[in-house]
């Protein structure tokens, strides 16, 4: 029979064992509680993302919370309200009415060429203007489903509440002068004549080379760039990259100086401050005023603006594009190519000008007067 052996344990021992025990047992979490927590957190982060790209919604106009409506607004055929501004003579007197269409970032007020037309060829020959603030902008409904088509509907509308006629003329600035392109399109029947002025290009126009669209595009800065991929490949993120703080978003948002060249810089000197009406530009929010310029502008556009037919094949009326050889936010490479490819377009390019060439003194003058009897300043290069 084997013996048993008595082995002795001291206190210290012992205590040491008990604590190493303790210390080698982990916390371990029924599976069920760790999906659980991982599913949660995945959760927590997709809402955070989700609030941070979601825009605001708009101030409404007219409410205790939102701006006032101050201005004439016409009623449009979806119940938004289009706020307008009349200049010039009186509309039944006049011969001529022409609609125009503001710049990124601007309103019904900063009508360029209602502002600087002088009082004798608006005497001389007739002339009515109407400016209103595009959807989203000033004291203009937004319009979240905004299209080239429905803005050029909404011109079309706003010249029959009116009472414009059958036919009328519109003039574009920047921006303004890209929807121009969507009148040209769906509107035709109705225009008696059109100005583009310096018009905003897309760079993903299919009727483009690609060579010389790329060369285009990357001449411009590197954060604009950047945002102008957001508005084309992801539109829906286009709030967040121009609130958020890592990485510099758009210089034409920001008014950076280095967008104008010195003469625009020397134009700009000379103009009305924009203190009166600053605040009515993006009141309703930058959302769907600024951002969804960028989105309607920069997206795939339903139609190809080099694709477009002389919409007066009998010669009654003529479309002009005007374009500064020096202008940075608008490259002239690309206005020429258009020119090319639509030869019924009369081309007028002016030497070392910018892109603010219509605030120069007389140039309005000159753009209506070629517009409306064919007489174009001897000082440009015109096709």
């Amino acid at each position: 029979m084997a013996g048993v052996v008595n082995r002795k344990i001291s206190a210290a021992s012992a205590t040491s064992h008990t604590r190493r025990a303790k210390q080698s047992s982990p916390l371990i979490l029924p599976s069920g509680i760790f999906t659980q927590l991982l599913v949660v957190s995945f959760v927590g982060v997709l809402a955070l993302a989700y609030q941070a790209i979601q825009p605001p919604a708009p101030k409404i106009l007219g409410t205790p919370d939102g701006p006032p409506v101050t201005a004439p607004r016409i009623k449009l055929r979806d119940g938004r309200h289009l706020a307008y501004k009349e200049h010039g003579m009186p509309k039944d007197g006049a011969k001529y009415k022409i609609v125009f269409l503001h710049g990124f970032d601007s309103c019904r007020h900063f009508a360029v060429v209602a502002n600087t037309l002088s009082r004798e060829i608006i005497d001389d020959l007739g002339i009515y203007i109407v400016s209103f603030d595009r959807p989203g902008y000033g004291e203009s409904d937004p319009d979240p489903t905004r299209t080239p088509r429905s803005i050029a509907l909404d011109i079309e509308e706003l010249a029959d509440k009116l009472g414009l006629g059958s036919r009328f003329y519109v003039i574009g600035f920047s921006m303004g002068g890209q929807v121009v392109w969507g009148c040209l399109k769906y509107i035709p029947h109705r225009l008696a004549g059109a100005v583009l002025l310096a018009p905003v290009i897309n760079y993903w126009w299919p009727g483009f080379p690609a060579n010389l669209s790329n060369e285009a595009y990357y001449q411009l800065f590197r954060q604009d760039q950047w945002t102008l991929r957001v508005a084309h490949y992801t539109p829906w993120l286009t709030y967040w990259w121009n609130t958020q703080k890592w990485f510099p978003a758009s210089t034409f948002i920001d008014y950076h100086p280095n967008i104008f060249v010195s003469p625009d810089k020397a134009l700009m000197f000379k103009l009305p401050p924009r203190e009166p009406y600053a605040a009515q530009v993006r009141q309703q929010g930058e959302y769907e005023s600024l951002h969804r310029d960028m989105m309607v502008g920069f997206d795939t556009w339903e139609f190809d603006p080099m694709d477009l037919e002389n919409p007066f094949p009998d010669g009654e009326g003529s479309v002009h594009l005007w374009q500064g050889d020096d202008d940075l936010p608008v490259p002239v490479t690309l206005q020429r190519f258009i020119a090319h490819r639509l030869p019924w377009i009369k081309y007028h390019e002016l030497p070392q000008t910018g892109h603010m060439f219509p605030h120069a003194d007389g140039m309005c003058d000159a753009i209506v007067r070629t517009l409306l009897v064919g007489k174009p300043p001897l000082s440009h290069k015109s096709r």
